[in-house]
């Protein structure tokens, strides 16, 4: 919870429906303390269901290390989960004991290479289906769990300092941060403990990817790029620490998984390099049992574009080698001109501009292409906005993806708004710029970039 973060626990504790609460007094984020219990406090007016608050941290000296476990059915509720909201109100997602289980400690041995003994770290907040996924995956191989309080990148090199200290041996990450890192400047501290990183969250662009595989892991740690998300508890893509793969790229479809690519029509793209809807074809033991309280919502989201298949929302394309890539959500594609472009691809050609530390791309509408893009850029230090800068932005997204989509304006922020996974809220980006409504911004942890984006347009 954060200061201002009343309204979303509030909004959770309602839609769970929750008893009991287990926080703390206060927690530290960037510098700045953060009243948890004061937070909890003004959240429980709006929550009557709550009857108990735990407060940590707790005397253990007197209790038992060890807890016999209950025997349940497999099906029994696990976790409550909730989405990460960048494409709307968070959903709570409902896991089970056994398929969760079964699919994160697959996936933690096979893909993140976790062994007992090894020890783990994985920058992410619990709130994010990847703090479970680390504590049961990691849990069920014996493997040592690092926990951090605060943000990974404040100060700067603490990330890179916990790798030292604690001789972690899988780091996990998201594109996001590693971008957010590099303008610190490459690690002043031992990494050699690394074995493998495990990155998620959103496409990649190729200069971060390269600075993370060759500054901060010397060209020898293979980057385990996987996706799947809250819905899917574990992934649907991943690479394979035993298998070449190509930058950027996810590899293939992960153990078990029954993935395609397909057009408007739901013909197979695998293969042909074009972009598609990424599908799954078949059920798998981590799939959520459904959004917690609404059926119906959970069928609309997943299964009703191709009777059967399970529609994840986002665009991919395998290309004739078989490597499989993403290119961002499908709600978030523009159309320029009659031309698809992902705004991961905008972005990225953004980021190739040495002066642009990270970007969120939208589309705008236009009389006569339909839409047109806007790119909002952050800046690396020392770099000064300017028009001359704009132009030159814009010159290098038309030089990589074509003419047809040279951003109609380039606008230069000083931060996105993005949800505690560091995931950019694309959505809200647009609605600022826009002048709509941004609908639910409770999983926001700098809400006040939306008013950063509203100031660039005016």
């Amino acid at each position: 919870m954060r200061v201002g973060a009343a309204p979303a626990v509030a909004q959770r504790l309602q839609a769970s429906e929750a008893k009991v609460v287990i926080t703390q007094r206060v927690s530290s984020r960037r510098g700045r303390e953060v009243p948890m219990l004061e937070i909890l406090e003004e959240a429980r007016r709006e929550a009557p269901a709550v009857e108990h608050v735990v407060l940590a941290p707790f005397e253990l000296d007197d209790l038992p290390g060890e807890l016999t476990p209950l025997d349940v059915d497999s099906e029994t509720p696990y976790l409550l989960a909730y989405t990460s909201g960048t494409t709307g109100k968070p959903k709570g997602v409902v896991h089970v004991q056994g398929g969760f289980l079964v699919s994160v400690a697959r996936e933690a041995a096979y893909q993140g290479d976790y062994h007992e003994g090894d020890v783990a770290h994985f920058a992410t907040d619990m709130g994010w289906i990847m703090g479970p996924w680390t504590v049961v995956g990691a849990g069920a191989l014996g493997t040592t769990i690092v926990f951090a309080e605060g943000a990974p990148d404040f100060p700067g090199d603490r990330l890179w300092r916990l790798v030292e200290s604690e001789r972690v041996t899988s780091l996990g990450l998201s594109p996001t941060l590693v971008r957010a890192l590099i303008p610190h400047g490459d690690p002043d501290a031992d990494t050699s403990s690394l074995r493998t990183f495990v990155t998620t969250g959103e496409p990649w662009n190729p200069d971060p990817y390269r600075w993370l595989h060759e500054r901060v892991g010397r060209s020898r740690v293979p980057i385990i790029n996987i996706s799947g998300g809250t819905e899917v508890g574990a992934c649907f893509l991943s690479c394979s620490p035993v298998e070449a793969t190509k930058e950027c790229s996810l590899g293939g479809p992960a153990l078990g998984m029954a993935m395609d690519v397909v057009d408007a029509d739901g013909r197979s793209l695998v293969g042909t390099g074009e972009v598609g809807e990424l599908v799954c074809r078949r059920p798998f033991p981590s799939m959520t049992r459904g959004f917690w309280r609404d059926p119906q919502k959970f069928v609309d989201t997943y299964w009703s574009r191709f009777p059967g298949v399970w529609t994840h929302g986002d665009w991919a394309s395998v290309d004739a080698d078989g490597y499989w890539f993403l290119h961002g959500r499908s709600d978030d594609t523009l159309n320029i001109a009659g031309k698809r472009v992902g705004p991961a691809e905008l972005e990225s050609a953004a980021v190739g501009h040495p002066a642009v530390r990270e970007a969120a791309a939208i589309g705008v509408p236009h009389d006569v292409k339909g839409e047109v893009a806007w790119i909002f850029c952050c800046l690396v230090p020392d770099e000064e906005p300017s028009a001359e800068l704009a132009t030159a932005i814009a010159a290098v997204v038309a030089d990589e993806l074509g003419k047809a989509f040279k951003p109609d304006r380039i606008l230069f922020v000083d931060a996105l708004p993005k949800t505690r996974s560091a995931k950019i809220v694309r959505r809200a980006v647009r609605a600022k710029a826009l002048g709509t409504d941004p609908g639910d911004l409770s999983s926001l942890e700098n809400p006040e970039a939306l008013d950063a984006i509203e100031a660039a347009v005016a």
